[in-house]
């Protein structure tokens, strides 16, 4: 029986599936998908952002188009079966990531407008320059991107390491699916919101990035897409510096001691840098053994749902958490 028959016949064998591997009997689509696809876009949007730096369009075309697609390719050759989403499911999903989109930019115009004066202010009275402008765009986005995932890291990391952040940010929301897919990058409390925009803000408003920051966003919303995504794909190469899905998926486990690594969204080299980097197929998702009902994830920030096991809650599981 070949691994595909398995997990059409056998729903705990495709729960132990590595989105890592490919079967025996893989297609030639399922092996280019494997190889090619999340460098591919990466490149890609990178190409499409270096032809218009600031084409405002930019940022809804990537996010539309990577999510079409994805899902698209989800549907073709779903690493795990019983994660596909039934129209229901899908319907609700979207829905949240709609207002999560929603909220997200009105979060970051609200930071741009409060916050860009006193940083401007604050780089002239302490006369930063540290921003390397003279470096070619590509060079520059990558330093960006990689500056705000380090403190997006250290931001996750706390939010898993205390029970009062992870109770104010509604991060508990986001864990709270059982099953993953590209879309899921968006299914986020819309509290916590307004800390996941906060790094790349920072960045650009502490160091004066300018256009490069853009770019950094857009291969955050590809990565971040590609990191939820219910697709087998390779780790080997690109996952020593970007988070590829397996590591991710690993993060989002229903087991505490998975689900307290892996930190990194979109740059996993932080997790390998700072010791908590983890590699193993998953299980389960989600925060305990069923998936709490929509209005359960929106009163997260003020009542853990009944069963969880991954909140930070407790000095036992604190001491044992990285």
């Amino acid at each position: 029986m070949t691994e595909a028959d398995r997990t059409m016949t056998d729903p705990v064998e495709s729960m132990a599936v590595s989105v890592r591997r490919l079967p025996a009997d893989a297609s030639m689509s399922m092996h280019v998908v494997f190889w090619v696809l999340q460098p591919a876009l990466l490149l890609s949007v990178l190409a499409a952002w270096l032809m218009d730096p600031q084409n405002p369009a930019l940022f809804g075309l990537t996010l539309l188009g990577v999510h079409l697609l994805l899902g698209a390719l989800e549907y073709r050759m779903p690493a795990r079966r019983h994660w596909h989403h039934t129209a229901a499911e899908k319907t609700v999903v979207i829905g949240i990531a709609i207002i999560t989109f929603m909220v997200g930019g009105a979060a970051g115009g609200l930071y741009e407008t409060y916050l860009t004066a006193p940083f401007d202010a604050l780089r002239a009275m302490l006369g930063l320059n540290l921003w390397p402008h003279h470096w070619p765009l590509i060079p520059q986005a990558l330093l960006a991107f990689f500056v705000s995932e380090l403190i997006w890291y250290w931001m996750h990391r706390a939010e898993h390491r205390w029970k009062l952040v992870w109770r104010l940010s509604g991060h508990g929301a986001h864990h709270a699916f059982k099953k993953l897919n590209a879309i899921n990058a968006g299914a986020n409390h819309p509290i916590e919101l307004f800390l996941i925009v906060l790094p790349s803000i920072l960045v650009d408003l502490l160091f004066g990035v300018g256009v490069a920051a853009y770019g950094a966003v857009l291969l955050t919303v590809v990565q971040t897409a590609v990191v939820h995504s219910n697709l087998r794909l390779n780790s080997s190469l690109i996952g020593w510096l970007f988070t590829t899905n397996a590591w991710h998926i690993r993060h989002h486990s229903a087991d505490l001691g998975e689900s307290n690594t892996n930190y990194g969204c979109a740059a996993i080299v932080w997790d390998r840098v700072f010791g908590t980097f983890g590699d193993s197929a998953v299980i389960e998702a989600g925060v305990g053994p069923r998936e709490p009902t929509t209005m359960e994830k929106l009163l997260m920030p003020i009542r853990e749902p009944v069963g969880s096991v991954i909140a930070p809650a407790g000095r036992s599981r604190r001491s044992s958490a990285p």
